[in-house]
């Protein structure tokens, strides 16, 4: 009996390394690391990749150049000649010294990485015309990738949580890209440096205006995306502005998002941030008499209350109070007039009574006294 054919088997594609826009081996001494270790190295975007070996497609690490500083050229510790090969890369949390295999690869390697973090071709560098040319070309190359994308700085917050983020953590940057309170596809820069010993912290708006980001200045400043509209700020001040890259979300440190038509709270503050409260005067001794201050009433005591008007006075307690002072006397109950009764015995005056109540006491007698006499006439007349 026959068997069936079996399909032709199809051979799978062999797994490549993603391109990379420059790639060799070079030597790496991380902060932790003992000795230099050999990989094979590939710059893409604004991450190195490090192989071990040039046929691996997965990286064993991967180097983010978003936190980059500066380049160094550095000779090894305790060594008398530089044979012009090593160099370190300085980043915000990390210093990495790197051993390439000529004075032209490390050369090179520092051209590649300054082009793409700088989006400029470097002119100190020692390179020929043809690196050159290499170098503009993946220039051109990331800034088309960078227009497609956001950059790693732009937060959804609004302006006040920005200014929160930027001063709760300034180890994390000083450069913020958030939304513009005027809606659209317009942005808005926030930035918050030291002048004069004092921080400050500044708005600038970016008015999207076609397919261009215009930075609104006194002389306004297009740029194509925005992340050149990030990089326009950190290279006009000598990088001294440096991108907001928070390591964990920025949800969570601000609190949970409040609805759209609801008022946005502000993130909690612990007792730690709150300044000490000043000491209270030390109190009189007990046999003065002094104002307690009054302490702050807690929220659901003064919630849609009235406020008081500043005509309306504010009794104060002393802090030893005196006896209550004793009740004034009641005005004495006057009886019924009888017919035949004895009005002596209204205008008697009470034992300890004020003269203001023997003063009443009189009146109401005369007038009992006069309402007596009419009631005596009335009688006669009867008769």
């Amino acid at each position: 009996m026959a068997s069936a054919l079996s399909p032709p088997r199809v051979p799978k594609p062999k797994a490549t390394q993603p391109s990379h826009y420059h790639e060799s081996f070079l030597e790496k001494k991380g902060p932790s690391d003992q000795d230099y270790r050999k990989f094979w190295t590939g710059l893409r975007g604004l991450t190195i990749y490090f192989y071990n070996s040039n046929r691996d497609i997965q990286p064993l690490e991967k180097l983010d150049l978003r936190t980059f500083v500066k380049l160094t050229d550095e000779a090894p510790q305790g060594s008398l000649w530089d044979p012009g090969i090593h160099f370190s890369l300085v980043l915000r949390d990390q210093d990495i010294k790197f051993k390439a295999e000529s004075l032209e690869s490390r050369e090179m390697w520092k051209g590649f990485i300054l082009t793409v973090v700088e989006l400029c071709v470097p002119s100190n560098l020692t390179l020929l015309p043809g690196h050159l040319y290499m170098m503009s070309e993946v220039l051109t190359k990331e800034e088309a990738r960078r227009a497609l994308e956001v950059p790693s700085c732009f937060l959804k917050v609004s302006r006040l949580e920005a200014q929160l983020l930027l001063e709760r953590y300034p180890e994390c940057g000083n450069l913020l890209l958030r939304p513009s309170g005027t809606g659209a596809d317009n942005v808005s820069v926030s930035t918050r440096q030291v002048f004069n010993g004092t921080p400050e912290v500044r708005h600038y708006k970016v008015k999207r205006e076609g397919s261009k980001y215009v930075i609104d200045m006194e002389d306004p400043f297009s740029c194509a995306s925005l992340d050149a509209v990030v990089n326009y700020f950190v290279s006009h001040t000598k990088r001294a502005l440096v991108p907001f890259l928070l390591d964990e979300d920025y949800e969570k440190v601000l609190g949970p998002t409040p609805p759209a038509d609801g008022p946005k709270s502000l993130p909690p503050v612990s007792n730690q941030d709150k300044p000490p409260l000043p000491p209270l005067p030390r109190p009189p001794s007990q046999d003065e008499n002094y104002v307690i201050p009054i302490e702050d009433a807690s929220t659901i005591d003064y919630q849609n209350q009235d406020v008081i008007s500043p005509s309306q006075p504010i009794i104060l307690k002393p802090k030893k109070l005196a006896k209550p002072p004793a009740k004034p006397p009641k005005p004495p109950i006057v009886p019924r007039p009888e017919p035949k009764g004895n009005s002596s015995v209204l205008t008697r005056k009470p034992p300890g009574s004020s003269p203001q109540a023997l003063l009443l006491t009189t009146r109401l007698g005369d007038v009992t006294a006069e309402l007596e006499e009419k009631l005596q006439r009335r009688r006669a007349l009867e008769q």
